[in-house]
């Protein structure tokens, strides 16, 4: 989600701040200002700006401008630091930022955590960070000793100087805010990393989860509280026409019964106490211009919507003269449905909502964005919006949304008292914003040797930005709904790549991995069928495909000039390699591949699935081969590479949103299927290529290539080629 908040200014400099009671802060900020560090020796933290905070006690704090929805931001962001810093890292505190300019993402332009930025946009200006306030802190206890810096070594939170002098960061904090700031950081080559690379490295929130300390929004207690259970339309953006709230108001522990901007709420003093009231209120709802919408209606609308040109986001050559020149030609049209995030943790906010101030306690992937929302729905001004991130029990993208932090503060002015409002799993799953519905077109016009002289790409779904951020979509593209097809990576001299915006009358809404769910899953699902077509092995018809050359699409900051071809010609022969690619297998059981580029990181894996002959899909083995830059913490690379693959097979077998009377037919994981422990694969044998290059994205793209991967192996074990997802039984029973 790159830019979505645009300010330049913000780009032009960096600042460092520090304030502390006798202590440092440091932080990088991007504004119009020149360089300073300030001190308060009196008066605590003057300034909540800062990445690093160092007390006369040598406590060291790092703070965490990224949420942590398990994807590890709470650990690798401090790991960071702490490697410049030269602190044990273990035993640094850690503190989620506030919204505050100094915590910009730069890769979005926003303080926000998505696009699989958190690590990528924090490698270089954490490091600076940490290495800036070790160079003030040296600084400091040089001009104490009255000896060159250079004579001076930090290590383990402590300065020593000549002669066997000693001071620990804490001693010195005061005197290093007084300090000039580094103009010129530099910092560690990755062979003298100690903590960087470590895959030995426990995570630092791993002991608060179990022992319960961690504090998830739906933990929140504060003095006074009351509770909020919420009834919603049950047509998708339908509103209260009437209701009677007689009974529930006559049951025990409700404070009151509210109606707002997006339905009614019962306060009590408990939830369950506010849920029972709640389920005897009788509503009346005005369902909208979306009461009749139905899935049927929806895909026809999609088909017909499809038949348009679109609009045009790449293209090279002449695709119809392509087209006419080709030896075989090859069409498909995939289909894709809607998908809910269905996080955990169902959406919830504490809201405190007064004359003059709203403190908003909410599990948020945006955090600069809650000041504003809840200001407009409170008159308030946004600097009198105090905000504070708590874990988050899952996002996916989910809670880059705010609108439940809206309902809480509307909830909490019209009762005049701090409210916790949580939504139920029902909640949660009939009103969130959806992976969009796709309908993908495909066509290649192939020579005498089966390579592809002609390419044509025509996808139409709802737009996520259109929605959201409408001023990113231009001349009719939204750039995320191309991801993982606009970086197209096969040498193809014709192709015409277009997409068509359509209102399904269904919330779409950024899911883990966005578009490359869609555009990359029907790509490589289409390109083994090219290999089909052309009689070639599915892992060498991919290598010859390649485009080597180029570097129009190569990876930004990611070895810059190496061609994308490149590396997924790499990955590619690696995963051949690994996966056993090629040996004999039984009836029913077959292999298949996929290679996709994506948030910097590449990866090639293979599915090796088995199918019953009722078209039962179980997934034996997954193996991936991944290159993904430097990682910050192996471990937790190699938990995330394993969450990816399991959530898209979640998605590929059974994740199916469906319409009906205006809303959403499934309610429950009875209805909305996971995989089960038992489902998932066996075995997964995951690779990464060892790398010295800047970190790339690790929470999402995995989510896109292992779909394709399984529907490839289904066609090899079946014979069938299923072009409508989910890859249920009936679907692939149905298909050719």
């Amino acid at each position: 989600m790159e830019n979505m908040i645009k300010n330049e200014t913000r780009r032009d400099f960096l600042k460092v701040s520090g304030s502390v009671a006798g202590g440092l802060a440091l932080g990088f900020y991007m504004t119009g200002k020149q360089n300073v560090a300030i001190a308060d020796a009196g008066g605590g933290y003057a300034s909540p700006n800062a990445w690093v905070r160092i007390g006369l006690d040598n406590s060291i704090t790092i703070m965490c401008a990224r949420s942590e929805m398990g994807q590890d931001v709470y650990t690798s962001m401090a790991m960071l630091v702490a490697e410049e810093l030269e602190v044990d890292i273990n035993t640094v505190k850690v503190e989620f930022a506030p919204p505050a300019e100094v915590y910009i993402n730069s890769l979005l332009g926003g303080q926000l955590t998505g696009g699989s930025t958190a690590v990528r946009d924090a490698w270089e200006k954490l490091r600076k960070a940490g290495a800036s306030a070790r160079m003030m802190l040296v600084a400091a206890a040089a001009d104490q000793w009255g000896v060159d810096a250079g004579q001076c070594k930090a290590a383990n939170g402590a300065i020593t100087g000549p002669g066997g002098k000693r001071v620990n960061y804490g001693q010195v904090a005061a005197k290093a805010a007084t300090m000039e700031v580094p103009k010129d950081v530099a910092l560690k080559p990755s062979s003298q990393f100690k903590i960087i690379g470590n895959s030995k490295q426990r995570r630092l929130d791993t002991g608060m989860k179990v022992n319960g300390t961690a504090q998830f929004g739906i933990d929140t207690r504060v003095p006074g509280m009351l509770y909020a259970a919420v009834a919603m339309s049950p047509v998708i953006g339908g509103k209260v026409a009437s209701y009677d709230d007689s009974r529930a108001k006559s049951m025990p522990g409700v404070k009151a019964v509210v109606q707002y901007s997006r339905g009614v709420a019962v306060v009590a003093d408990s939830y369950w106490q506010a849920k029972k009231a709640k389920d005897l209120l009788q509503i009346q709802w005005d369902g909208g211009p979306n009461a009749n919408n139905d899935q049927k209606s929806i895909w026809e609308g999609m088909r017909a919507a499809s038949d348009q040109p679109g609009a045009v986001f790449r293209e090279q050559g002449n695709v119809e003269t392509g087209m006419s020149q080709a030896v075989k030609k090859v069409e498909a049209t995939y289909q894709l449905p809607f998908l809910s995030h269905s996080p955990m943790e169902m959406q919830n906010t504490t809201a405190d909502v007064r004359a003059d101030k709203a403190i908003i306690i909410t599990p948020t992937q945006f955090q600069q964005l809650v000041p504003h929302v809840v200001a407009g729905a409170t008159g308030l001004k946004p600097e009198q919006v105090e905000v504070h991130t708590t874990f988050l029990g899952g996002g996916f993208g989910r809670r880059v949304e705010v609108d439940y932090t809206i309902d809480a503060a509307e909830i909490s002015k019209a009762v005049g008292a701090p409210v916790k409002m949580l939504w139920s799993r029902e909640d949660d799953m009939t009103h969130d914003s959806y992976r969009p519905a796709s309908l993908m077109k495909l066509a290649a016009g192939l020579d005498a040797s089966g390579k592809p002289v002609a390419m044509r790409f025509h996808s139409t779904s709802p737009s996520i930005s259109a929605r959201l951020f409408p001023s990113i979509v231009k001349d009719g593209i939204d750039p995320f709904a191309v991801e993982g097809i606009d970086n197209y990576p096969y040498a193809t001299p014709n192709m015409k790549l277009t997409y068509v915006m359509h209102d399904a009358g269904v919330t779409p809404g950024y899911w883990r991995g966005v578009s490359h769910n869609l555009n990359a899953v029907a790509l490589e699902c289409f390109v083994d069928e090219l290999a089909n077509a052309a009689g070639k092995d599915p892992i060498q018809y991919r290598i010859d495909m390649l485009d080597m050359g180029s570097t129009k699409h190569q990876w930004s900051g990611l070895s810059a000039g190496v061609p994308v071809g490149a590396r997924m010609k790499r990955v590619l022969e690696e995963v051949r390699a690994k996966s056993g690619w090629g040996k004999k297998l039984s009836d029913g059981r077959g292999m298949g591949v996929a290679v996709m580029e994506g948030y910097n990181t590449v990866i090639a894996m293979v599915a090796e699935v088995s199918v019953s002959a009722n078209y039962d899909v179980t997934v034996e083995k997954v193996t991936a081969v991944v290159d993904a830059g430097t990682l910050v913490h192996p471990d937790q690379a190699l938990a995330q590479m394993q969450s990816t693959i399991n959530f898209g097979q979640s998605a590929c077998m059974w994740g199916e949103i469906t319409i009906k009377n205006g809303g959403v037919e499934q309610t429950n994981f009875d209805m909305y299927r996971v995989a089960r422990m038992n489902e998932n694969p066996k075995v997964l044998d995951i690779h990464f290529i060892k790398s010295d290059s800047t970190p790339g994205g690790l929470g999402e793209p995995g989510t896109a290539v292992i779909q394709p991967a399984i529907g490839n192996a289904i066609f090899a074990a079946s014979g069938k080629r299923c072009r409508t997802l989910p890859f249920t039984p009936e679907n692939i029973k149905g298909s050719a």
